[in-house]
């Protein structure tokens, strides 16, 4: 059971009235408006939820992929002030139970085509400080991370995002980002709802299938990592009239460099923005500079920190909050930045040993457990290699007895029940890991072989 009140030194920082923190609730926020997520259904499901004993404070779960009935479920949580907790669909069951086991859910939604109703809850819910969502990310550790996020910092980056994109009605949305991400959520479920503006979920990935929705569908904006933009591009159907109508791209994670931006704004005859940001504080830096009300910083190691009112208010677990966020409220986003005169902030490495393969985070950690749980092998070491098309993908560096090879490694996740895209696409076996003096594995050493031309 997640607590019904979340006090953390950023919320304590926070807590004041006037300027952007002085929102309403976010089921406030979205309902005053002519949104085109049905309201009466939203209404329905709502009291749905309640009878199913679901209050205040109670945890929500489901695992789908994209689909129009994620916006209503959401949407019916915060209405009577409940926590929406979307499981990724593509985590297997090992991390379900796991994330289940940590969330406690009161109610676990098991089949979207049969969303539970009742008698309608039509009053808007007005507790801003209300937790909204927990959303699941991977740690440095290799544990997962439950984020939690309130009324307040959802209603103010989407009321923000909607002023930096200059959106309106017209607009419509292309979202293959899982809602069950920061993205997804931000991008297809609370920004369309505030403007408002058509959202059209795609369930998986593919280029042929998105240029005919954008074709058919008049999509005027879209946001996704740099692979989803480049594999339309290499499509045979891909033509400059069948993308006439996107005139926004918002692009971040790996591979979001300027030969990407002018191809891409040259191809798709769109504005294509450089973003960053996280499961945490999203959306915090677009083309080099921070938006809106964010404030950041460079700490003595080089680290980035931010503080603004759509930053988390920490995580499910005290202790990673305590680490994360500093006494006066400051995020330690675990990214290593610099800040030149002008206040241009380029991100120039990263603190935590995280992968990331087409927009989702993979924990170096989790792979090597997985790796090293094999009987064949002594010691594995994950690492990330730059991809065109995906931006990074999962190299593992094994020592490990003969015989074990790409195949086998494949086999072996499938085996233990885990997501695909963590699975290792490229296998290297050495006779020893090289160390540092520290004892620790020379990463650096194994990026740089990596990197290296055959």
């Amino acid at each position: 059971m997640i607590a019904a009140t979340f006090e953390s030194p950023r919320t304590a920082h926070y807590r004041r009235t006037g300027g952007p923190w002085d929102l309403p609730s976010l089921d406030e926020l979205l309902t005053r408006v002519a949104s085109p997520q049905p309201a009466e259904r939203i209404a329905r499901v709502a009291g749905g939820l309640r009878a199913r004993g679901v209050g205040p404070g109670d945890a929500v779960a489901w695992q789908s992929a994209n689909r129009d009935e994620i916006a209503e479920l959401y949407r019916a949580c915060w209405r009577i002030g409940a926590i929406a907790a979307p499981v990724h669909h593509l985590m297997g069951a090992r991390d379900v139970a796991s994330v289940l086991e940590t969330v406690r859910p009161a109610l676990v939604v098991d089949d979207l085509d049969a969303l539970p109703m009742g008698n309608p809850i039509d009053t808007p819910w007005t507790d801003a400080s209300r937790l909204a969502a927990v959303l699941f990310t991977s740690g440095s550790s290799g544990a997962p991370k439950g984020v939690l996020h309130t009324q307040a910092t959802l209603a103010y980056k989407a009321a923000q995002m909607q002023h930096e994109h200059a959106l309106g009605p017209d607009d419509c949305v292309l979202m293959p980002a899982p809602a069950a991400h920061i993205s997804g959520l931000l991008n297809g479920v609370t920004l369309p709802g505030v403007v408002p503006f058509r959202t059209v979920f795609m369930a998986r990935w593919d280029p042929e299938a998105a240029l005919a929705l954008i074709e058919r569908e008049r999509v005027t904006f879209m946001v996704g990592p740099p692979t989803f933009f480049v594999s339309m591009l290499q499509a045979p159907g891909f033509s400059r009239e069948r993308v006439a109508s996107l005139r926004l791209i918002s692009s971040g994670g790996a591979g979001v460099g300027g030969a990407f931006v002018a191809e891409a704004s040259s191809a798709f005859g769109a504005r294509v923005k450089r973003t960053y940001g996280s499961t945490e504080a999203p959306t915090i830096i677009t083309d080099g500079h921070t938006i809106g009300e964010i404030a950041v910083r460079v700490d003595d190691n080089g680290e980035l920190l931010a503080r603004g009112p759509e930053v988390c208010v920490g995580y499910l677990d005290r202790a990673q909050t305590a680490e994360a966020f500093t006494s006066d409220g400051w995020f330690r986003t675990g990214d290593l930045a610099a800040i030149d005169a002008t206040g241009a902030i380029e991100i120039v490495g990263r603190l935590k040993d995280v992968i990331i393969r087409g927009g989702e985070n993979i924990s170096t950690a989790e792979v090597e457990q997985v790796l090293e749980a094999h009987p064949d092998v002594r010691h594995a070491v994950a690492v990330g290699e730059a991809d065109a098309l995906m931006g990074e993908r999962v190299v593992a560096f094994v020592e490990s007895a003969p015989g074990f090879d790409l195949d086998a490694c494949r086999a072996w996740f499938v085996a233990r029940d885990v997501a695909r895209f963590k699975t290792p696409e490229r296998l290297v076996v050495v006779d020893a890991i090289p160390l540092l003096p520290t004892g620790k594995p020379d990463r650096a050493a194994l990026r740089a072989r990596v990197a290296a031309p055959d």
